[in-house]
């Protein structure tokens, strides 16, 4: 990417998503179970993400970031958080952020590639 501040805003941004999806049974006082659990997997894994792309940015790391937000937007149908509004808003609305992020960053990508340059 040419503007590295940008691609470093969406990595935060998806950090802060990631960690907010980690804390949300405690938050929003999800029931245990499957819909606390997948928040914890999901919450770390988008963290992660974000850590790595910020260390070193990576296409992969972007379209991983894609899979785990649209993950996070379908399991509650997948999952069947039956009840759980809460959660299944939570998760929801964090999956189309993440997954929207990282398809602005991939799409970035595509228009401006970055040079490969080599130094002799």
């Amino acid at each position: 990417m040419e503007n590295w501040t940008n691609a470093k805003l969406c990595d935060v941004a998806n950090l802060i998503l990631g960690a907010v999806l980690f804390l949300s049974p405690w938050l929003f006082k999800f029931d245990g179970g499957t819909v606390s659990a997948n928040a914890h997997i999901v919450g770390i894994a988008m963290a992660v993400l974000a850590i790595a792309a910020l260390a070193a940015f990576a296409v992969w790391e972007e379209w991983l970031n894609l899979i785990v937000g649209l993950w996070a937007l379908v399991s509650p149908w997948v999952l069947g958080f039956q009840g759980a509004t809460t959660a299944m808003t939570v998760h929801v609305v964090i999956g189309i952020a993440v997954a929207a992020l990282a398809a602005i960053e991939l799409w970035v990508m595509s228009q401006h590639p970055p040079r490969l340059t080599t130094h002799s």
